[in-house]
């Protein structure tokens, strides 16, 4: 599958992200991203400790909250007030407005109260994983990608069968983007899983003392890919990942829409 057969993306809107921001491609925003760490990296050339920094940071909820005793370096969080946040607010013009209407019950759902600052240190978290496990996961001999049931088509019933570990596309639908993700990490050799009903840390500890080099990728909304990535990660599994153009599922919205993620990145990271 090449890159250039693919169709025109639609902008999509998200409860609380997009990727297109006030454009009709997501380029810009993977642009600003990968410019932002590399501004970070001026600051720390060691990427694992800029990770380190990054995820303490991430644990509170606002940037000015206090962070005497977390270890955390302080220019780094002038930086990330001062620059990134300005820079990725674009993106994530919903999640105000969908805090502020949040329920009491919902606020339960950590994945649901996650703030704009946050966001945007997941932003940067899944850009420097990336770089750091990208290499390392190419040369795994057993590779899985987990995608996301919410990016099927919407409009056809979906055909996808049980396999060994997950539930399998049968490629019923050539514009579905679960189909056009598969014949994709094919070609790569990864094997592609939708994701339904796993309790993937029981999986993933199974399939990796089962293969001495085993890597994932996974496709996610940004506050779950940035936790799935974090559990990779701590179980030594080397993790890859793609960020959902939106976030447009039932969790979020009370119902499925149609949702999106760029195979244009995907690609550049797998090959």
């Amino acid at each position: 599958m090449k890159t250039e057969h693919i169709s025109i993306y639609k902008p999509v809107e998200g409860k609380t992200y997009s990727l297109f921001g006030n454009t009709h491609s997501t380029d810009h925003y993977y642009e600003t991203v990968s410019q932002l760490v590399d501004l970070c990296l001026k600051q720390y050339t060691d990427s694992l400790e800029l990770l380190l920094q990054i995820q303490k940071v991430s644990r509170k909820k606002k940037l000015s909250k206090k962070l005497h005793g977390t270890g955390v370096n302080h220019s780094l969080v002038s930086f990330l007030k001062d620059v990134v946040n300005p820079s990725l607010l674009v993106y994530t013009k919903g999640v105000t407005p969908h805090l502020r209407n949040l329920s009491l019950s919902r606020r339960r759902d950590w994945t649901l109260k996650t703030t704009e600052d946050q966001y945007h240190l997941y932003m940067l978290e899944i850009e420097l994983v990336n770089r750091i496990h990208k290499e390392k996961f190419k040369v795994c001999e057993y590779k899985i990608a987990l995608l996301p049931y919410c990016v099927r088509e919407l409009q056809k019933q979906c055909h996808a069968v049980m396999g060994d570990i997950e539930h399998i596309c049968k490629g019923c639908t050539e514009t579905c983007f679960i189909n056009r993700a598969t014949e994709l990490l094919k070609e790569y050799q990864i094997r592609p899983y939708i994701w339904m009903t796993m309790g993937y840390e029981a999986k993933l500890k199974k399939l990796k003392a089962e293969h001495k080099r085993f890597g994932v990728l996974g496709i996610a909304c940004i506050p779950e890919l940035a936790k799935g990535m974090r559990t990779c990660t701590k179980m030594d599994i080397p993790v890859v990942g793609i960020p959902l153009n939106a976030n447009r599922c039932a969790r979020w919205m009370g119902d499925f829409y149609e949702n999106s993620f760029s195979l244009e990145q995907l690609e550049n990271l797998v090959r």
